[in-house]
Formats: C-alpha cells, sequence, structure tokens
C-alpha cells in the first residue's frame, strides 16, 4: 500500500500525514487530490467517503462481510450509541489496550473509525444542549453527556480519528442570530476543555489518535474569531477539520495554517450530484448516508463516474422490489464486479425481498457500497487528469442522471439492532401484515392496539 510522503511541508499535516498530490495548498473552492495515512496504517486516497454505521455496526452487514466483500477505507461511529447505560461495557475495557473500539466492535483492524458524539444525521433532541453538556439519544432515550465524559470515552475507545463535541442544530434549523454566537462560544469553551483534559499532542498523540475539530454550520462573520482561535491558538494540536456547511469552505482562505488540513464534510448529501459539488468545494472525504437508506428501501444503485454516453437520461437506482425483475437473469449493474453482481441475479435479489429474507439486503448493501466504492475511485482518477477534467466530468454526469433516487415500493426490512426510532412517536416503517379476526374491528386493530386474548381462569 501506498505511503504519503513527507517532503512537502506546505501540503503535509503533522499529526494526520495528510498530503495534497494535486492543487495547492492555497486552493480552496477547488476539487483536490490526497492522500491521508491514519495511525494503524491504513492509507486513504481522497476524495473518498465514510461508511456510516449505526450502534457499532455496518447495517446489513456482518464484520466478516464487510472485510471480504467491501473495499471502503473508514467508517464514522457515534459516542452515543455506546452509552445506552449508566457504565457502559465498553468503558470497562481497560485504557491501556490499544483500539478498544476495534476490539469492542469486531470492526476491521487495518480499517479507520472516525468517532463523533453523534449520529449522522442525528436525531433531534427535544430539549437541545446545555452550557456544560451535549444532550445525545441512546437507545435508551435522550441523556447528557458532559466534555470529561466524552474525554473519557476517546481515551478509553481509541478511535483512528476523534471529533469533539460541538453545539449543532438539533432543536432548530434557523436559529437566530443570538443563538448562533452562543452555539461558537459554546463549542469554543468545549473544545478547549477536550484539549486541556485529553493532551492531543501528548497523551491523545501516544495513543494514536487524531482530532478533527468541528466548523460551524452557523454564518461566517459569527464564527470568524473562532475560526481564527483554531488557526492560531489550536492548530499544532489539530489534524483535520469537521465541516458542516460546505459553503464555508471559501472563508478558509483567510486562515493559511488551515489549508492544509484534510476536510471532512458532513453536510447534507441525498444524492451523488451533492457529492460532487461538495468535491468540487474542496471537501477531500464525505459522510453518505444515503447508501445505508437505499438499501433499506430496496433500491440498487446504478450510478457510475464518469457517466456513460446514453441517448435518455438515466435513474440513478432500480427498484429491486418490481415484479419485472422476477425473472430476470441479469445482475444489478452490468459488468459490476462485486460479490452480488457477479454471484447472484436479479430474480434471486427480488425473491429475496418479497420473502423478507435479511440476506436481500446484504446483498444490496454489498453492491450499493461497491458502487459508491467505484464512483469516489472514477472522481479520483478524472482528478488526476486536471480539475478541468473533473468539473466536465461532473456536468456531463448531472445531465446523464435523474436528480433523485427511485422509491423503493416495497416493505422495509424488519428493525433490527442497528435501527432507532428518528423522531419522539414515530409511526411504524412497515403496515402489520395481520388484522383483527372480527371485520367490525379490522380497521381499528393493529398489533399494538389489539387486546390481549382472555386468560382461562385457574382451576
Amino acid at each position: 500500500m501506498n505511503q504519503p510522503a513527507s517532503d512537502n511541508p506546505s501540503g503535509t499535516s503533522e499529526l494526520a500525514m495528510f498530503e495534497i498530490l494535486r492543487s495547492t495548498a492555497a486552493d480552496v473552492g477547488v476539487a483536490r487530490l490526497g492522500r491521508l495515512a491514519f495511525a494503524n496504517g491504513r492509507v486513504m486516497e481522497t476524495p473518498n467517503y465514510l461508511a456510516v454505521a449505526s450502534r457499532g455496526t455496518i447495517p446489513h452487514l456482518t464484520p466478516e462481510t464487510t472485510e471480504r466483500h467491501t473495499n471502503f477505507d473508514a467508517a464514522y461511529m457515534a459516542v452515543e450509541d455506546f452509552l445506552e447505560k449508566k457504565e457502559p461495557p465498553i468503558m470497562k475495557m481497560s485504557a491501556e489496550k490499544p483500539r478498544n473500539l476495534h476490539n469492542f466492535t469486531s470492526f476491521s483492524a487495518d480499517r479507520a473509525i472516525i468517532l463523533g458524539p453523534r449520529r449522522f444525521p442525528c436525531v433531534t433532541s427535544p430539549n437541545g444542549n446545555g452550557a456544560h453538556h451535549l444532550s445525545i439519544f441512546t437507545s435508551t432515550g435522550f441523556r447528557h453527556m458532559t466534555i470529561p465524559e466524552f474525554a473519557r470515552v476517546i481515551e478509553t475507545t481509541q478511535p483512528d480519528v476523534c471529533i469533539p463535541p460541538a453545539d449543532l442544530l438539533h432543536t432548530s434549523t434557523t436559529p437566530v442570530a443570538k443563538r448562533q454566537v452562543r452555539m461558537v462560544e459554546r463549542t469554543e469553551e468545549w473544545i478547549d476543555e477536550f484539549f486541556r483534559l485529553s493532551d492531543p499532542r501528548g497523551r491523545l498523540k501516544e495513543l494514536g489518535v487524531s482530532v478533527f475539530a468541528p466548523v460551524l454550520a452557523v454564518e461566517y462573520p459569527i464564527q470568524w474569531d473562532y475560526l481564527r482561535h483554531l488557526s492560531e491558538d489550536l492548530r499544532d494540536s489539530l489534524s483535520g477539520l469537521a465541516i458542516y456547511d460546505v459553503n464555508l469552505l471559501p472563508e478558509l482562505t483567510n486562515y493559511p495554517p488551515l489549508l492544509a488540513l484534510p476536510r471532512l464534510a458532513f453536510g447534507p448529501a441525498k444524492y451523488p450530484q451533492d457529492l460532487l459539488r461538495q468535491i468540487a468545494l474542496g471537501v477531500d472525504i464525505c459522510t453518505v448516508p444515503f447508501v445505508n437508506t437505499m438499501s433499506d428501501a430496496g433500491i440498487a444503485l446504478t450510478f457510475t463516474f464518469p457517466a456513460p454516453k446514453a441517448q435518455s437520461v438515466q435513474p440513478l437506482g432500480v427498484d429491486m422490489w418490481s415484479f419485472e425483475h422476477s425473472i430476470s437473469l441479469q445482475p444489478l449493474v452490468e459488468g459490476c464486479q462485486c460479490y452480488t453482481c457477479t454471484k447472484h441475479h436479479r430474480a434471486f435479489i427480488q425473491h429475496l425481498l418479497n420473502a423478507k429474507e435479511m440476506l436481500g439486503w446484504n446483498l444490496l448493501q454489498i453492491h450499493n457500497h461497491w458502487v459508491l466504492s467505484e464512483f469516489f475511485s472514477g472522481v479520483r482518477k478524472a482528478l488526476s487528469e486536471g480539475v478541468v477534467k473533473f468539473e466536465e466530468c461532473a456536468r456531463n454526469f448531472s445531465a446523464a442522471y435523474e436528480p433523485e433516487f427511485p422509491v423503493g415500493s416495497g416493505d422495509r426490512p424488519r428493525a433490527r439492532g442497528y435501527h432507532f426510532k428518528s423522531i419522539a412517536g414515530q409511526t411504524k416503517i412497515n403496515e402489520p401484515s395481520w388484522q383483527a379476526f372480527n371485520a367490525e374491528d379490522s380497521t381499528s386493530a393493529t398489533p399494538d392496539t389489539a387486546t390481549e386474548p382472555p386468560v382461562a381462569p385457574s382451576a
């Protein structure tokens, strides 16, 4: 595996070992080609993406399946996924043992884990954050997490990259200016406290944990001083930036020390066209939750980059619930080299979905991650030929494919450990598969409201 070069001081981050291969450190708002080396030895060619985990696992995939049939370099996990109890099991592991989070989740040791406070996308908190705590959503409900507690989790779990807590939008998507100012002030205070508790250039460096500082989704005039603080006071402790609003990237030209850092985007990316826009703005790593959503919906992704020449606009995916696939012996995508397409055909996938067999969603998830990995590989190849070539291919992609994914016409998979309700009082995703025998009660009876059968009196 290639190792990052170390002879470019202007384009290399000391802790994260990030190297800009094409473009310059001064370019902001321009796509760039790079290479990021994690402490575990894994090298990620950028632009690239993070697989989004839920409760310590990639949805629909076992750790063994993930290792054998996918090739993404890193996954994003959330601290709130592991704090379900007053004394969480993961906190009972010895901080002296390396890579506890990898061991606890059985995640492949040669792949990186990026650990943040909350899921992406996060579940809306009804109460919001406080001055000294972050509101998180565990499997047992909402609770508070303090900065010292977060620091203890990081030192115990030892992820490859950690993202300190930020006062993000959890109760309102359009906060007033006063609220935005408080968000920035809290985030700066929380990061300073985290750095005091977990010295990034001391204890965390010994553990091989890099720190990506959050850049908030608030207006630049409100957080310019916070960015100055990162640039002038904390730069030596930072290995990267976690960007929550990619529209702020052009403003980084005002902070030259931050330009060589890798940029991890948590902006909304519902479609591959959104990913191309993020890359065009200079994002190095994209977080892509729509892969899990599409697999849940029974959609097989079909897009490629660069886009193929076609007479008509092509769909971004195929609804595998459709009856037209019931006798099709074609792979999900012609020429795809993933395990699903080389071993199975559409009729088998459609049968598995209709039979509610979890293998159907397993195979779709394998395929969809493969498609996304090939998509980013195509992006990097285009960038290696120049930014102009990439921009031309991006325009052709938008013209060649539909702007949205198709809607899955079938049921979603049964809720498992990695599924969770995203809002309070959320209804069931799938309709009940049975109803009351009495026709008069059929409209009102559901599995949640049906009465229990009478119990015979004991003798």
